[in-house]
This record gives C-alpha cells, structure tokens and sequence, in this order.
C-alpha cells in the first residue's frame, strides 16, 4: 500500500512531467511553421494511435472474458472499411454503431 504523500508527490511529479513534455512541442513550436517533411508525419498520428486504442479492444475484451467476440470483429472491420473510405471520425461512429446495432440484435434473438 503506498501512502497519501507519496501517491500524490508522484500523482504531482506525473502532472509537472505531462505538461513538459506536452510544452516541448506545442510551447517550442507553437509559433513556427513547421517543415513539410514534419507535417507529412504528423498527418499520420491519429491513424496509428486509432488502432493502437482499439486492436485491445477488439482481440481481448473484458467484457467477453479476454475470448475475441464476432460482434467486435465485425464492428472492427465496419471501422475499418470507413476510416479508409471516408474519415477516423466516421470509422469511430461506424465500428460505435455496428457495435451497438449487432448487441441489440442479439438481446432481441
């Protein structure tokens, strides 16, 4: 068990560290313009955090006991099919409502 101080010396440590290196870049480069070959990169970001958020989601669910789960997979590749066609939002509100569309069902059947 840790104690009350020293949870929030690092609960305030964390803060202090977050926000530097938040700052590094946004309070560094804020102002500049960066080069072309950055913003081609930073064009990328969301694709690859997207999957990363959800891959664990989809192969190893809690709420299915760690097992993969067909209505996630099909949800998962609604998302993908419209991340690729159309947009990362799309691909949320795609994979969210087959999701939900394909539980409904089953509480039904």
């Amino acid at each position: 068990m840790i104690s009350d101080a020293a949870f929030w010396t690092l609960t305030a440590a964390l803060a202090v560290g977050t926000f530097l290196i938040r700052f590094s870049f946004l309070g560094i480069f804020g102002r500049r313009t960066l080069p072309p070959w950055a913003l081609l990169h930073l064009k990328y970001v969301g694709v690859t955090v997207f999957p990363a958020l959800v891959a664990p989601l989809v192969l190893w669910p809690e709420a299915t006991g760690g097992s993969p789960d067909p209505a996630r997979l099909i949800a998962a590749l609604a998302a993908l099919i419209a991340g690729l066609r159309v947009s990362v939002v799309a691909a949320i509100v795609a994979g969210m409502g087959t999701l939900y569309l394909i539980e409904a069902a089953a509480r039904l059947l």
